[in-house]
């Protein structure tokens, strides 16, 4: 379980957690402003922002340090300027040219699923099974992919093969006692798993094998994604622990 209290910053672990309709407490709480585009940095535009994947964002160091580190005026905010938008660089451009070239991009608004106000990309939560994390790293040539890498707030662990998310479209997930969570899209992969990760290195398959493998639509006439794990929006609000039990259901 883990939050990411600046976003593209790396996170935290936390052992438990209150969700509400925003999320895991203290999930992108923040964000940095590119001052000249007024747009939100993110690392899914690795030629300007990959940077930031190497600040912690429970410590994020202040506006000019931040500058000076990414090359560019920035900003941290806690609240998204009317209209926010972010870059998200063409992934397979940038698996093709490299994080240091100059790729197409798209520009994406915030949270279409999530909250006014807050600066996830789609809605408030992010899972992934361990029956994707394995069949990515059977399928890649290391044998291995870290979790970290596609940036989940929930791990859950599953005991089916293969990327189990897929069918768990519009069907709902008890974490717990309390809280209930309606899975909603499947996530498209960017260039950011790629990325290094602080201490982690660069590592192109965990984008690549993706791609090759687990190419589904999330929405109506997005067109087949390289998707891994999914997004979810919060139904009843309650306290989640570390270790507790998951139970799939059908939409109620």
């Amino acid at each position: 379980m883990r939050r990411y209290p600046v976003k593209s910053m790396l996170g935290e672990e936390v052992a438990e957690s209150e969700v509400s309709e925003r999320g895991l407490a203290g999930d992108r709480e923040r964000a940095v402003l590119d001052v000249a585009t007024g747009r939100i940095a993110t690392a899914k535009s690795p030629r300007l922002w990959r940077a930031l994947l190497t600040v912690e964002g429970a410590r994020a160091p202040g506006d000019a340090e931040l500058s000076a580190l990414l090359g560019r005026e920035v900003r941290l905010i806690d609240v998204p300027p009317e209209g926010a938008a972010y870059e998200r660089s063409v992934p397979e451009q940038v698996l093709a040219e490299g994080v240091e070239a100059e790729v197409s991009h798209t520009v994406g608004t915030l949270g279409a699923a999530a909250p006014p106000g807050t600066f996830f990309d789609y809605a408030p939560l992010h899972l992934i099974t361990t029956s994707t994390l394995e069949r990515i790293a059977a399928l890649g040539p290391s044998g291995h992919v870290e979790a970290l890498r596609y940036r989940p707030n929930l791990v859950i662990a599953t005991e089916a093969e293969g990327f189990v998310e897929n069918g768990w479209i519009g069907r709902e997930l008890h974490v717990g006692d309390d809280v209930v969570l309606r899975v909603m899209v499947a996530s498209p992969r960017c260039a950011v798993p790629t990325l290094a990760h602080g201490p982690l290195g660069r590592d192109p398959d965990a984008l690549r094998t993706v791609a090759r493998h687990n190419r589904v639509e999330p929405l109506p006439g997005m067109g087949e994604q390289p998707c891994a794990g999914v997004y979810a929006r919060v139904l009843r609000p309650g306290r989640i622990r570390k270790g507790e039990r998951v139970r799939l259901t059908s939409a109620a």
